[in-house]
């Protein structure tokens, strides 16, 4: 039996995926699992952070420039994973770009210097550029049309699960023994990159399309290369507008009021963030379901403006309760589109460069996106970082704005 055939399906919400084929599921888990561990990462890294700066004599702008170091490295790695995986195979990218960056997390563990932190954080950005370009193709092309956004959806939704999985880590492990054994929990997973070069097969649509012969002038040709730059700015756009928001809310809930900030306690801002993230989820997963009902350009874009809108409410409203209700609507919101650029991107491209070119417009949106803490950072040592916040909403409307000028994929086959 083929990867991309689909049995008769049981009847049920759920019931797309109780009747995908054992090939289908496990393309399903590899590509989930994979982003999750990408997502674990960077929660790791996040947390450790206050007390690796004391060991390693770091500065915070160190610190946070070693992260937009590693993000540009992401952007590099996904264009060269990308290419990888449309010479030589989805499932033996993803297996080399799990294993790039979980034995480099654990490097990070072995450090000394902020240099040799600095040097594993580039590596390790690599192999999670390069991750989601090779997942994402691989889901693509062995779901059929009519369930691909929800497939992707629930592989986008796997970023919620492994930054709670990385609080937990960091949690269990680090008040105990430290922020090395944190990074050195990271290698285990490297175990599953051998379950997938095994046990997951490559796609029927890649391996008859020759794609190892195709030109990388071939991701830039003129029949490709509007669409390829329109879809690389509206997802740089929605990083920008993703990292300038997440990134600074911790703050904002838990500065004091005369910063800007709402003044609750470490404790209140720690649940009131993990809730957010219960409506993250619930984004993620929606968006597919609507998508295959609705149309991807129109799902996309109804949730970029509803982001630009609740972060307004958001930015101004100042009681714990009020803050508490609006959480997880701005996480269902703020986070359920990046659903929808999977599904899009996968759509617009042929496949002898889709992993390419997913990965190219994935990943050039990362070096944006490293600007957005600053540039909010920045307006809000001025604004206050409530007002701060409202400049995300200029970035969800441009992205929106941008995404009017693509087709509608819904129910076209990939070619």
């Amino acid at each position: 039996m083929g990867t991309t055939s689909f049995r008769p399906e049981p009847t049920g919400t759920m019931s797309w995926l109780r009747g995908a084929t054992t090939a289908q599921r496990r393309v399903l888990l590899a590509a989930s699992l994979g982003w999750m561990l990408d997502s674990m990462d960077v929660m790791l890294y996040a947390l450790a952070v206050p007390r690796m700066k004391a060991d390693l004599h770091m500065s915070s702008a160190t610190a946070g420039l070693i992260m937009s170091g590693t993000l540009v490295a992401a952007a590099i790695g996904g264009v060269l994973f990308g290419r990888f995986a449309d010479r030589r195979g989805r499932t033996r990218a993803l297996t080399a770009s799990i294993l790039v960056y979980c034995l480099c997390t654990g490097l990070c563990g072995l450090v000394h210097t902020a240099m040799q932190l600095a040097i594993c954080r580039v590596l390790l950005g690599f192999g999670m550029g390069g991750e989601w370009a090779a997942g994402a193709a691989l889901v693509a092309e062995t779901w059929p049309d009519q369930h691909r956004a929800k497939a992707l959806a629930l592989v986008q939704s796997s970023w919620a699960v492994g930054y709670a999985l990385g609080a937990g880590i960091v949690g269990l492990i680090m008040p105990h023994f430290g922020w090395r054994p944190v990074f050195f929990a990271g290698v285990l997973p490297a175990l599953f990159a051998v379950w997938i070069r095994r046990r997951v097969e490559e796609p029927e649509r890649w391996q008859e399309s020759e794609a190892s012969v195709t030109p990388l002038r071939e991701v830039f040709r003129s029949g490709t290369r509007r669409r390829l730059t329109l879809v690389t700015l509206m997802n740089g756009a929605t990083l920008f507008a993703w990292w300038g928001l997440f990134f600074w809310v911790p703050s904002f809930l838990s500065l004091p009021v005369a910063q800007g900030g709402r003044g609750l306690s470490i404790l209140q801002t720690s649940g009131w963030t993990i809730l957010m993230q219960v409506g993250t989820f619930a984004g993620y997963v929606s968006f597919g379901f609507f998508a295959d009902r609705f149309g991807r350009r129109r799902m996309y874009i109804l949730y970029l403006l509803m982001a630009a809108i609740v972060v307004q409410f958001y930015a101004r409203a100042s009681s714990p309760g009020t803050l508490l209700l609006l959480g997880p609507i701005v996480g269902f919101w703020g986070s359920g589109y990046f659903s929808g650029f999977a599904v899009i991107a996968s759509e617009l491209f042929p496949t002898i460069i889709r992993a390419s070119a997913m990965g190219f417009s994935y990943n050039m949106g990362r070096i944006v996106s490293a600007a957005a803490p600053y540039v909010v950072g920045r307006a809000s040592a001025n604004h206050g970082i409530g007002a701060a916040l409202g400049i995300t909403s200029v970035a969800f409307l441009t992205a929106a704005a941008l995404a009017t000028t693509l087709p509608e994929t819904r129910g076209a086959p990939l070619s």
